[in-house]
């Protein structure tokens, strides 16, 4: 990555000149089967990029899970920037939203007294799980069939299509629109991606430039980013992240631990409650063993080795157990093959 930087063209993305930028978001759209891209510096800015460039005049409302991102993490956008309701839905399966749940919440009519629904904004994956490929097929009948626009967080859709879930067309031919990340499991240092109509691109890259988006040289952020799709996601590193992730659950499990969500991809989430953690003490312990811990939510990357895996156990088993952590290797649950890293960091 840092040598696709040092290699880049430095031309003006605002004026859309720079060649490796122009490249890069065509790539993407041919990727995703969508007619267009736009580079976007944050997964933050994606979504609300997105979500701005679909909506008119208000009264609007945002319908979706109430743990997504838009709502939970990226500071109220959606009220700051596009002036817009969101309705929340909490999924009874505690995984993913279903058309029976879209349909019981969704605001439909012309009643004066409601914000009606425009957009359904789902997320793939979310706290790691997948919303399966058949479930949006039936959301996206629904919505399409009454003029709903249906966005999607997929921050970490390629991650699903990695586990096997469906391939990337699929999942964006049942969605007006894609926000994608580069950073997080794919490992760029920078920078997301959106993909659409050309309308919609057209009306989001005036978005982008109303909140400070567009670079005059972006191929510094382009050039990585390809690297991060070429190897980490075409070149079939996400796969090793989802075998450790399992792995580290197997481990927990086997010591009694209970876990809050299905390890469908690469993220293990601890029950701390059901077991009695402390958070501080588990953070803590990670330092003690050399690990950096950040509570009861962990992502798997495929740099992380066998040795933190070992570390981990040691950790589990005194927050567990109150024993001392033992210091030999565990023996793998999967094949060498399967953990050969491609990296370790």
């Amino acid at each position: 990555m840092l040598q696709a930087i040092a290699q880049t063209t430095l031309l003006d993305d605002v004026f859309t000149e720079d060649p490796t930028t122009n490249s890069l978001e065509a790539f993407v759209a041919e990727l995703t089967g969508k007619p267009a891209a736009l580079l976007v510096l944050s997964g933050s800015m994606g979504n609300q990029v997105a979500i701005r460039a679909h909506l008119g005049a208000p009264p609007n409302a945002i319908l979706c899970d109430q743990r997504c991102h838009i709502i939970q993490y990226e500071a109220g956008g959606v009220a700051s920037t596009s002036g817009a309701l969101v309705q929340t839905i909490v999924p009874a399966n505690k995984k993913y939203i279903t058309l029976e749940e879209v349909e019981a919440n969704a605001v439909l009519g012309d009643n004066i007294h409601s914000c009606p629904t425009k957009i359904i904004e789902v997320e793939n994956t979310l706290n790691g799980t997948i919303m399966p490929l058949a479930e949006l097929r039936r959301i996206s009948k629904w919505a399409r069939e009454r003029d709903i626009i249906v966005h999607m967080d997929g921050a970490r859709l390629w991650e699903a299509v990695a586990a096997g879930a469906g391939t990337l067309k699929e999942f964006c031919a049942e969605v007006d629109s894609v926000s994608l990340c580069f950073s997080k499991g794919l490992g760029a240092p920078i920078g997301s991606i959106i993909v659409g109509s050309e309308p919609f691109i057209k009306k989001a890259r005036w978005v982008r430039k109303t909140l400070g988006g567009a670079l005059r040289q972006a191929g510094v952020v382009a050039a990585p980013a390809r690297v991060a799709v070429e190897e980490t996601f075409l070149g079939g590193k996400l796969k090793q992240s989802h075998v450790t992730a399992k792995r580290v659950a197997k481990i927990w499990q086997d010591l009694g631990g209970k876990t809050l969500y299905p390890v469908d991809t690469n993220m293990v989430w601890l029950d701390f409650a059901a077991n009695g953690v402390v958070e501080d003490k588990f953070v803590t312990l990670g330092d003690k063993y050399g690990l950096k811990l950040n509570g009861a939510r962990l992502v798997i990357h495929y740099q992380i080795g066998d040795d933190a895996v070992s570390k981990l156990e040691q950790v589990f088993t005194e927050v567990l157990k109150g024993k001392k952590g033992s210091s030999k290797k565990r023996k793998a649950d999967v094949s060498a093959e399967e953990l050969k890293l491609q990296h370790v960091e």
